[in-house]
């Protein structure tokens, strides 16, 4: 799916439509992201910068693994699914150059 049209669907869900998983929170924590900022960065996906789909175990569900870039050596990574609502599966919070992660 191209980045723009995932960016499209991310601004139609809203914040109360928004998940975490148990696993997503306690990274979160871990590694000092603030899970209103992983809202507002999903609601307004203008950081967003890279996607790939991965294959989702449930019908009609679509999973994404998502980049979205602070700078050149600051990114969220969130892993998550689509469907009436969206869930965030995990995320990390990577502090170094990323983007070879994605070349």
């Amino acid at each position: 799916m191209e980045i723009e049209t995932l960016k499209e669907i991310f601004g139609k869900y809203k914040k109360e439509e928004i998940f975490f998983t148990k696993h997503a929170e306690l990274q979160a924590w871990i590694r000092g992201v603030d899970l209103e900022e992983v809202k507002k960065n999903i609601i307004n996906p203008d950081k967003l910068v890279y996607a790939e789909e991965q294959e989702s175990l449930k019908m009609g569900e679509k999973k994404y693994n998502c980049y979205f870039s602070y700078s050149k050596h600051l990114c969220h990574r969130y892993i998550l699914t689509l469907n009436r609502n969206i869930l965030i599966v995990t995320i990390i919070k990577i502090n170094r150059d990323w983007q070879k992660a994605i070349g």
